[in-house]
């Protein structure tokens, strides 16, 4: 399932996946994929790319 909540938090803050990728220690790659649903990342990814975009877990990885 495609994470567009992850994007539009990402965009919103106007960072590129490249830009979001290094401050939490991923390549673009990885970033792309789970916005596109491709990978599951780890809690400690989960926490580190919330923390970044300022957003709790259940805004961006929680599905309803």
């Amino acid at each position: 399932m495609k994470n567009l909540r992850l994007k539009a938090a990402r965009a919103a803050m106007d960072l590129s996946q490249e830009a979001l990728a290094q401050q939490v220690g991923v390549s673009r790659q990885t970033i792309n994929a789970i916005e596109k649903g491709d990978y599951n990342p780890t809690i400690k990814l989960c926490l580190a790319i919330c923390h970044v975009l300022h957003k709790t877990l259940d805004e961006l990885f929680w599905e309803e």
